[in-house]
């Protein structure tokens, strides 16, 4: 039976988001779309023009960028063709955000279970954690854009993870970067670490996170102390 965990007890897992939490892919995800749009479509944008699609999943993260320009994606091929532009840019460039790996392995020592809950495809995530070397195998549940219907800000993601983990979303501590994923992890009913890798820590504030990091070399002591071992 599960525990009900309250706020002055301790998180049983943790779900990171993997973009602008684990690593910063999102230089890369932006110039393979740049690409792809000149190559697929012969139509010049801009890396700026996808950061208000950020962490919504690969179909809104072009599609926005289309809808902006007057393109008519051909999807899936041009989804397709990002990612393989994007595998290209990030071998031996990608790596692990500051703290990432060390904090993964304090958990784990922790007795915490530990989930990725991403908006990207499998293909991106499967790419992204081994080019970091934290492979899919080191969490207990991988959930992606390919597994929910409806992306962030809807919390399907987060309670699909939660559910996979055999625990309620209220025990989990969700690490996000994106105002749209800190809105879906509080809607999930999860307390929420914002990492200001992306944007102000206002904004991330402002959508409900609790906590506050520049990223997981910094994590607030009291937060902390909430992922301690259990007494």
């Amino acid at each position: 039976m599960n525990a009900v965990y309250d706020d002055i007890d301790r998180f049983a897992a943790v779900v990171f988001d993997m973009d602008g939490v684990l690593c910063d892919s999102e230089p890369f995800i932006r110039e393979a779309g740049c690409l792809m749009f000149q190559r697929a479509h012969g139509v010049k944008v801009s890396p700026e023009d996808f950061k208000p699609f950020t962490g919504m999943g690969e179909d809104r993260f072009l599609g926005g960028v289309a809808e902006r320009h007057g393109v008519k994606l051909t999807m899936p091929d041009d989804k397709r063709t990002t990612y393989a532009i994007y595998l290209e840019l990030i071998k031996g460039r990608l790596a692990p955000l500051p703290g990432a790996v060390a904090f993964i392995q304090r958990c784990r020592q922790a007795g915490l279970k530990l989930a990725v809950a991403t908006s990207a495809d499998r293909v991106k995530m499967d790419g992204n954690l081994s080019q970091i070397g934290v492979p899919p195998e080191v969490f207990d549940v991988c959930v992606t854009g390919s597994d929910v219907q409806r992306k962030k800000p809807d919390p399907q993601v987060f309670q699909l993870a939660a559910s996979k983990l055999g625990l309620s979303p209220s025990q989990c501590l969700v690490v996000e970067d994106a105002p749209e994923g800190i809105v879906a992890g509080v809607a999930a009913g999860s307390k929420c670490l914002g990492l200001t890798t992306s944007f102000t820590a206002e904004t991330l504030r402002g959508r409900g996170a609790t906590w506050i990091a520049p990223d997981l070399a910094h994590v607030p002591d009291d937060l902390m102390q909430r992922l301690a071992p259990g007494r």
